[in-house]
């Protein structure tokens, strides 16, 4: 199958409704802190790209030992579950591939942080994973 390069690919309303209920199932699974689902809904090696505190472009590539290590230390532990309220503009590249900017409210214990960043997601065997995360401010842990 091949798009034209000038007009690139117009998503279904299919297409659309498969990536929000992605997006839900893995906001769900980090409310919960559940880093393991988390990781299941991942690609790997998973793309990190971000900025250090030195203002220097950063990028590294995780396996699913280092997201699971990384993410429940970042995540912390505690029984009451994160909110997200999130806005998700989605380019699709295609029907396998799409780049989605997210601004979101993340909350937890009363204390609201206003969060900004892009996913890239990939389409295997019908199903949609990430494959790479783009945040800033996460550079001097890469």
């Amino acid at each position: 199958m091949t798009f034209p390069a000038d007009t690139g690919y117009t998503p279904t309303p299919e297409d659309r409704a498969s990536l929000d209920a992605w997006f839900a199932e893995y906001d769900t699974a980090s409310g919960k802190r559940d880093v393991e689902r988390m990781a299941d809904l991942a690609v790997f090696p998973l793309n990190l790209v971000s900025d250090d505190s030195a203002g220097n472009g950063r990028s590294a590539q995780w396996d699913r030992e280092r997201f699971i290590a990384t993410m429940t230390r970042v995540m912390g532990e505690g029984e009451q579950d994160i909110t997200f309220a999130s806005t998700r503009t989605p380019v699709f590249l295609s029907p396998s591939m799409a780049v989605v900017l997210t601004d979101s409210d993340m909350t937890l214990d009363g204390r609201t942080q206003r969060l900004r960043y892009a996913d890239v997601l990939i389409k295997r065997d019908g199903k949609w994973a990430f494959q790479t995360m783009i945040q800033s401010g996460w550079g001097d842990s890469l």
